[in-house]
């Protein structure tokens, strides 16, 4: 599961470069400190209202000036590392837990123990800082970046299909087991209409995150050195979706090699009555379905759990940053409850702020809020995130394996296979 989007379609404006951290050296004391402020935001409704909160920052502090920087999902690892390399890297930085990890190592961010208010801490709960908390290199665990934004998995209905089939609708409270989804996805399937549709252009965040419904973790480490392990738990979920593709035929095959939103024209004329989905996928649903077409949000099916794997958006501030403390106010302005809720209704997304988790804004039953909101409640540190390596695992591994196994071109065994074996060269070059 990846909370950055890749329905991503904005202009890509350059980086531009920070002064030396902040203002390209100390302000004399007659001029404000310059803070630079890289912003990933790309839906219309977010970058509203980021650009929003920072214009009210500037106003109410005119001792601290914060320039908006656009950047995109699309590449900021790249121009970071670049950046970084080069001294010049924005003060406050989005991004997300993920990627986190190897800057931190690397020594380019700042630990945050010290500098976080104790309200801004104890709003958020543990389990998110638990997604922003790494080994900087030093053989002690620091805090990295704030966490704010969290994607859930959910299911996006057509409830015209869903009220046909007379199936249980299932709430936050009672959850779908996956198989009484699976049931339900078959009785939903009827002439050219199947019950369910799964994009698998990108199976690896999606199927790694559901998996922990079985508490499989794809990963295991001892005395040290971590492996890849793919045992009854971890194929629970890889072979329950392979079954609705190729036994019981009640997911759509058209859908296999499409991105997250790609099936949604084929949703809107009934081609499936179900979408997994991740929780901001909505947004798009409420904008763009046709006039009459009526859908609601389900809550992600339960396995021995409903648990599910949480990577955050994240502010960080660059270790290089001349102020460090000033940019840690802003954040701790931009992060707050209230500015959570903005943040979170704008990405769709859910946010980390318990405060924020309150706001009758996105705890609605419109548009699905209510179950989105609650599905937080679901969501723990993805295994993967601690995992040194896991990039290129997923990127050169398992991407294709899964790609090739939901094709019906290999088997299981071999998906096990191939994942361990192909998976653990991969991480034995980042444990030496």
């Amino acid at each position: 599961m990846r909370i950055k989007s890749a329905l991503a379609v904005v202009a890509i404006a350059a980086l531009t470069t920070a002064c030396g951290g902040g203002g390209g050296g100390e302000s004399s004391s007659n001029e404000p400190v310059q803070i630079d402020f890289l912003s990933l935001a790309w839906q219309k409704e977010s970058v509203a209202a980021n650009k929003q909160l920072v214009e009210e920052w500037n106003k109410a502090n005119p001792g601290i000036q914060v320039t908006y920087v656009q950047g995109s999902w699309d590449n900021v690892n790249d121009q970071l590392v670049t950046q970084f390399a080069g001294g010049t890297a924005p003060d406050v930085i989005h991004n997300d837990s993920p990627a986190l990890a190897g800057f931190a190592t690397d020594g380019y961010l700042l630990d945050l123990r010290d500098k976080l208010p104790a309200e801004l801490k104890n709003d958020i709960p543990q389990s998110a800082w638990d997604t922003v908390t790494f080994d900087g290199g030093k053989g002690e665990q620091g805090v990295y970046g704030v966490p704010f934004l969290q994607e859930s998995q959910v299911i996006i209905a057509n409830k015209k299909l869903l009220d046909a089939a007379k199936v249980r609708v299932p709430t936050a409270d009672a959850p779908w087991t996956w198989d009484e989804f699976s049931a339900a996805a078959k009785k939903m399937t009827k002439g050219d209409t199947y019950g369910v549709a799964w994009p698998m252009k990108s199976p690896v965040n999606k199927t790694l995150n559901l998996a922990l419904n079985f508490g499989g973790t794809f990963f295991q480490t001892a005395g040290g050195k971590t492996t890849v392990k793919v045992g009854p738990e971890e194929r629970e979920v890889l072979q329950r979706i392979h079954d609705q593709l190729y036994k019981d035929k009640s997911a759509d095959p058209a859908a296999l090699g499409q991105g997250t939103a790609d099936p949604l024209p084929a949703f809107y004329k009934g081609k499936f009555a179900l979408l997994p989905a991740g929780v901001y996928l909505r947004q798009q649903v409420a904008e763009q379905a046709p006039d009459g077409f009526e859908w609601v949000t389900l809550p992600g099916p339960k396995g021995t759990t409903t648990e599910q794997g949480a990577v955050s958006q994240t502010l960080s501030i660059a270790q290089e940053s001349e102020h460090p403390d000033e940019a840690m106010k802003f954040i701790s302005f931009f992060l707050n409850g209230s500015n959570q809720a903005k943040l979170a209704k704008g990405d769709w997304l859910l946010p980390t702020s318990q405060k924020a988790a309150a706001d009758p804004a996105i705890t609605t039953e419109e548009n699905g809020w209510d179950v989105a909101t609650a599905s937080a409640k679901d969501l723990v540190v993805a295994p993967f995130l601690k995992v040194n390596g896991f990039d290129e695992w997923k990127s050169k591994v398992a991407t294709p394996v899964l790609q090739e196994y939901f094709a019906n071109k290999i088997t299981i065994d071999e998906v096990a296979k191939r994942l361990v074996e192909d998976g653990n060269k991969v991480l034995e070059r980042y444990q030496r």
